[in-house]
């Protein structure tokens, strides 16, 4: 439930609706979730990513462009946007995706990890703000919204006894999207 409600906040509080244009940054657990809801929103969402092993995999969840972060060109073509969520948790620069904003857009930044990167020019006429999550309200809201699009998160479950592997694979960065572990040994029960 974070993840949902950590990234269906910030479009609902911006208000994000049909013909708006929306970027997320990264395409992981939290990144994925939020491109189901931009789509399920009605607007045009522009997923920006580092590897380009992720295209079909954003336009599969319903990105309508996919931008590969590392090609300044692309980069420089991506706007304008209206609003920018940026999911991803490593620490980087953020001035290319507050660069693809309309003035008067908005970069919301949902890691509170380490330093934030940006040339101050970059922000001349858009803001930037810092999200983690929201309250129960919400939250329904959210949960509410997902039953009436069917939207769920990919998660890959594993039994306990491999949570050595998951840190492992989480260090590589060979998830997709999320893992659960499961505790109790009845992930085989959900899947009938």
């Amino acid at each position: 439930m974070c993840a949902g409600v950590t990234t269906f906040d910030p479009l609902r509080r911006a208000g994000v609706g049909a013909g708006d244009r929306v970027g997320v940054v990264g395409l992981g657990g939290l990144g994925h979730l939020a491109v189901r809801f931009a789509a399920a929103l009605g607007a045009h969402v522009t997923v920006f990513t580092t590897s380009a092993d992720k295209v079909r995999a954003a336009r599969d969840l319903g990105a309508d462009a996919v931008v590969v972060s590392t090609d300044e060109a692309a980069m420089r073509a991506a706007g304008p946007l209206d609003l920018v969520v940026d999911t991803a948790s490593a620490q980087h620069d953020r001035s290319p995706y507050l660069r693809t904003l309309r003035l008067g857009g908005e970069l919301v930044v949902l890691s509170t990890a380490g330093r934030y990167d940006l040339e101050p020019m970059a922000l001349l006429g858009r803001t930037m703000t810092l999200s983690a999550g929201a309250g129960t309200v919400r939250t329904q809201e959210m949960l509410d919204f997902c039953a009436a699009h069917g939207i769920v998160a990919d998660v890959e479950v594993l039994p306990l006894a491999e949570v050595g592997t998951a840190f492992a694979r989480l260090a590589k960065n060979d998830v997709r999207y999320r893992f659960v572990l499961d505790v109790a040994g009845r992930a085989a029960a959900w899947r009938s």
